[in-house]
């Protein structure tokens, strides 16, 4: 299951709740008509009702809650999805939580896992650490030439000096 959003606060009185979306683009919800929410107790399905944005976050009504008082004991949780339900990526791209924990080569070098990705504006950058020692990539097609997800392998082309 994947992440897409955390609730963090309830809105009004008639179970609707603040989410903070975790995905790059939070019209994304827009396209799906159930999420589950995930729970110490495990997962239960619910079916979004209506969707609005307020700042960086969404007011999203669920079917299953009616009240505040039910909106409240779900703070904290988070909305999750199954894999299937992902939108279809051109090739060539990926998910962050796919490129998290690829083992990352140069040749037959490893060089380390990728442990986080930092997102610029211009491009992400692939966090790789190796013991005590951490390498910033840029995920850049010069510089990454293959990802393979079954392998868990990601095989790069440093430039000059940056291992240096």
């Amino acid at each position: 299951m994947i992440k897409i959003g955390q609730i963090i606060a309830t809105h009004g009185i008639d179970g609707k709740l603040k989410i903070y979306p975790l995905t790059d683009n939070p019209k994304r919800f827009e396209d799906l008509e159930y999420v589950y929410l995930e729970s110490k107790a495990g997962l239960d399905k619910v079916h979004i009702e209506t969707i609005n944005y307020h700042k960086n976050c969404l007011l999203i009504k669920f079917k299953e809650i009616d009240d505040v008082d039910k909106a409240k004991n779900l703070i904290k949780l988070y909305l999750v999805i199954s894999e299937d339900m992902l939108v279809l990526l051109p090739e060539d791209q990926f998910f962050i939580f796919q490129i998290i924990g690829l083992n990352v080569y140069e040749d037959d070098n490893f060089l380390g896992r990728v442990t986080d990705v930092i997102e610029t504006g211009s491009n992400d950058v692939y966090i790789v650490k190796k013991d005590k020692k951490e390498i910033l990539i840029p995920a850049l097609k010069t510089v990454v030439k293959k990802i393979d997800l079954e392998e868990k392998r990601m095989l790069v082309d440093l430039p000059e000096g940056l291992l240096d």
